[in-house]
C-alpha cells in the first residue's frame, strides 16, 4: 500500500520548562483547535508527563492521509504555533511519523522503534482472534434481529475502537519486554 493511502499518525514530544506548564496547556488547547480545522484530521491526543515515568508531553495527531498530514505539518498555522511555544519548551520537538499498525506498537517519547513484524503480526492476530470470538459470542445474540451486514458493521466498529483505545495500549505494556527486549550491555 502506498504511503499516501494510509492513515498517518505523528507523535510529537516536547519537554516543557519548569513553571511553564499552565501556559503550555493553554498553547496545547489552541494548537489542537487549529489542527482540527485541517482537512483529513482524525483526532489529537495528549499524553501528559508522569513523574518518574516520562517527563515530556506527547502530542499525537492522526490524519487520513500522508498528503493531509503534510499540509498540516508544513502549514503557516503550525509554524506560527511552534513559534509561540518556543519560550515554553526546553528544545525543538521530536517528531515521529507512524502509519498502519506500527502506531499501536510505538513508544511515545522515544525514538521510533517498532518490534519485528512477526511479533506485531502474532500479537495482533492473537488479540483479534480472542476479541472477535468474544464479541461474536456476546453481541451476535443481541444483534440477531439486524441484517448480517449491519450486525457485522457494529461488531467491527466496536472491535476497532476497543483495539485502538483500550486493548492494544495495554497489550503493548504487558508484552513490552518481549516486544522491546533490552540490548545486552557491552
Amino acid at each position: 500500500m502506498e504511503q499516501e493511502d494510509q492513515f498517518v499518525t505523528v507523535v510529537i514530544t516536547q519537554l516543557v520548562k519548569p513553571g511553564c506548564e499552565t501556559a503550555y496547556e493553554a498553547w496545547l488547547k489552541d494548537i489542537t483547535s487549529v489542527a482540527r480545522t485541517y482537512f483529513g484530521h482524525l483526532g489529537t491526543n495528549v499524553i501528559r508527563p508522569q513523574p518518574s515515568v516520562r517527563p515530556e508531553y506527547a502530542l499525537i495527531f492522526r490524519f487520513n492521509s500522508y498528503e493531509n498530514l503534510k499540509a498540516w505539518m508544513t502549514s503557516r498555522d503550525r509554524e506560527y504555533w511552534l513559534t509561540q511555544a518556543r519560550p515554553l519548551v526546553e528544545s525543538d520537538p521530536q517528531v515521529q511519523q507512524l502509519s498502519g499498525l506500527e502506531a499501536w506498537f510505538s513508544l511515545p517519547g522515544q525514538p521510533l522503534k517498532t518490534p519485528p513484524r512477526y511479533k506485531t503480526a502474532l500479537l495482533t492476530w492473537a488479540v483479534v482472534y480472542v476479541l472477535i470470538n468474544l464479541l461474536n459470542t456476546f453481541l451476535r445474540p443481541l444483534l440477531s434481529s439486524l441484517p448480517p451486514l449491519i450486525a457485522s458493521l457494529i461488531v467491527t466498529i466496536i472491535m476497532v475502537v476497543l483495539l485502538t483505545y483500550v486493548i492494544m495500549p495495554r497489550i503493548n505494556r504487558l508484552f513490552s519486554s518481549w516486544l522491546y527486549p533490552k540490548s545486552p550491555r557491552v
